[in-house]
């Protein structure tokens, strides 16, 4: 259990610190009312605490305590919290009872009084050594009062006081407790303090680097995070929480981080949640890169190993429709679904929204009309019946009703702001879906007209504009962009790599395009833009090398149809083929490779 986080709420209450008095009990809930509330359970408690051992437990409290008590809080609902909390706390130091301490707490946090809360809290940690809920309290309030650097000895404290079994899910919380401290540096210092002795024991020493790590990476010091990460790995293989840093540094670009996590698999048996948690993150990672056939690996290993995990099996379907694989596709989403509604949760709603599209795709591309409409009619959530009704003017334009399609679309209600936004953008994506350039750049251009501050929208329409013959358009769109947004980094890139692959105003070309790689350096489709400017522009070598090295951090069909060309005209004929082969296994009809091979005359 996350012990960090556990400081307000029935579960808060640890069982040696229950109020052994049923008169403070009925007091509290008599007079706390909706803060008695956080603790509902302790009366039941108390009871049952009572009822079992057959005893009746007296009250401490003496008549002028009781009355002390009244006072405190018919001074708080009068409006006056000072006076009261100054009655409840003064009865919790008489009493040394941390019910009476945590209303001080609260009474002081209510009236937005930082100072007197922590005033209580220290006291109520003086007063009971060892209470790990006081030192919640007091590290809590700290943070919030923006006093840091006096937290260590507090954080030392929580971990050293806490149960071995727990101690790693504390530690593991520590970066998140820490995240709203706007010094980043001198928290990292802080917690690495306090975790130093964690360090070097076995049981611990893979959380605490891991904290570490991420501390580092709150300050985005990536090389020092993944130096943790691996000193993390080191002290425990089979550790899920290094290779789970591992992959948080991945999603930002460290990819030497990515051998932490295939010997933290190899190592596991994927025996728990957190296992289950690095293996799907890391397929996740791999189908965001591309790297589909690393992927369809890992989640046939978990599926095999976890049949009864219901997330991999969607994943797996989603994974193999994108390859056409659809009685694998439909196979693995019907084993989702039956495990999903066994769940019964909102996460599994959502996966069985995701499915019931996915398998109207399956039937759609069978050209099982009535089985699509059929799955689609399965979707009731109103938020996700815009997807659904996308999907079926989808099936209404692969059977010619083009026109029906469109006026689905914009028949649908708005819902919500967006929804108007996203109406245009379902139909212009349908459009383009047909190859019906012209019409799609009519519709951004309406898009563009109702929401003139979306940049995306008027990418896009320069986008169509190209393909719809207009190159002078997409200029025209491109750079009235780029001057109203500067940093938009895909329209210095789209324009550059237009003028380059129609062979024109190449040294403005390279230009436009380094000025996207300094804006984003590492996009690898950027990167491809450079490397094929600088072929255009006779720097076959530099070329090489610039593709080379875009291809090998995402693999891509465009990317592919690039470098194969690259290498094909320096006489590398069974590379370029092997790559060209890779590119077709990705997207067999990619538009940019296909043109590739046809002008080539080349059969991979």
């Amino acid at each position: 259990m996350n012990t960090l986080h556990r400081i307000a709420g029935p579960s808060t209450q640890p069982a040696g610190l229950v109020r052994k008095s049923a008169l403070a009990v009925a007091l509290a809930t008599c007079f706390w009312g909706a803060s008695a509330q956080t603790t509902p359970a302790a009366p039941a408690q108390a009871q049952a605490t009572a009822s079992d051992a057959g005893e009746i437990v007296n009250s401490a409290l003496n008549a002028p305590l009781f009355y002390q008590l009244l006072l405190g809080e018919l001074n708080v609902r009068a409006g006056e919290p000072g006076t009261g909390y100054s009655f409840i706390l003064d009865a919790a130091r008489k009493q040394r009872d941390p019910l009476l301490y945590r209303r001080a707490v609260e009474v002081a946090l209510q009236a937005r009084s930082g100072e007197a809360a922590l005033a209580a809290a220290r006291a109520w940690s003086q007063e009971i050594p060892g209470s790990s809920e006081a030192n919640r309290f007091v590290l809590q309030i700290l943070l919030a009062l923006n006093r840091v650097n006096e937290t260590g000895p507090v954080l030392q404290s929580i971990l050293k006081d806490v149960s071995a079994a727990e101690r790693n899910d504390t530690i593991n919380a520590v970066p998140q407790t820490f995240s709203r401290v706007t010094d980043k540096a001198q928290a990292a210092a802080v917690v690495r303090e306090a975790l130093g002795p964690y360090l070097k024991q076995p049981a611990h020493a893979a959380a605490a680097f891991t904290s570490v790590g991420r501390m580092y990476l709150a300050q985005d010091q990536l090389p020092e995070a993944l130096v943790s990460a691996r000193l993390g790995h080191t002290a425990e293989p089979a550790s899920p929480f290094p290779a789970l840093l591992a992959l948080e540094l991945m999603e930002r670009g460290e990819q030497a981080a990515e051998p932490i996590v295939h010997q933290q698999l190899a190592a596991s048996s994927i025996a728990t949640s957190a296992d289950t948690a690095v293996a799907l993150a890391y397929a996740r990672i791999l189908l965001d890169t591309q790297r589909n056939q690393e992927a369809r690996a890992q989640l046939e290993k978990l599926t095999t190993r976890q049949p009864d995990q219901a997330e991999p099996w969607l994943l797996l379907g989603s994974l193999q429709l994108q390859e056409n694989a659809l009685p694998a596709a439909a196979a693995s989403l019907e084993k989702y679904m039956a495990l999903a509604r066994q769940a019964g949760d909102e996460r599994s709603a959502r996966g069985l929204t995701q499915s019931y599209l996915m398998m109207a795709q399956i039937a759609e591309k069978r050209q099982d009309f009535a089985a699509a409409n059929a799955w689609l009619d399965r979707i009731e959530n109103a938020d996700d019946v815009m997807a659904a009704q996308i999907r079926r003017a989808s099936l209404l334009a692969r059977q010619g009703r083009m026109a029906q399609a469109r006026a689905l679309l914009r028949s649908q209600p708005e819902r919500r702001p967006d929804d108007a936004r996203l109406k245009l953008v379902a139909e212009a994506q349908l459009l383009r879906d047909f190859k019906a350039w012209r019409e799609a750049y009519e519709v951004y251009g309406e898009a563009v007209a109702r929401f003139p501050d979306v940049a995306d929208l008027r990418y896009d329409q320069a986008m169509m504009a190209e393909k719809a013959g207009k190159p002078a358009d997409m200029e025209v769109l491109l750079r009235a962009l780029i001057a109203a947004k500067p940093d938009f980094h895909h329209a210095y890139n789209a324009l550059g790599y237009s003028l380059a692959e129609r062979n024109v105003r190449l040294p403005e070309a390279k230009k436009l395009i380094e000025k996207a790689v300094e804006l984003a350096p590492g996009d690898a489709y950027i990167q491809d833009s450079l490397g094929w400017v600088e072929f255009r522009l006779g720097n076959t070598a530099r070329a090489l090398d610039i593709l080379q090295a875009a291809y090998g951090k995402r693999p891509d069909p465009e990317i592919a149809a690039h470098l194969g060309e690259v290498l094909w005209s320096q006489g590398q004929r069974e590379q370029a083929l092997k790559i060209w082969r890779e590119g077709l296994l990705l997207s067999a009809d990619n538009e940019t490779l296909q043109t590739t091979l046809k002008r080539l005359r080349v059969k991979p």
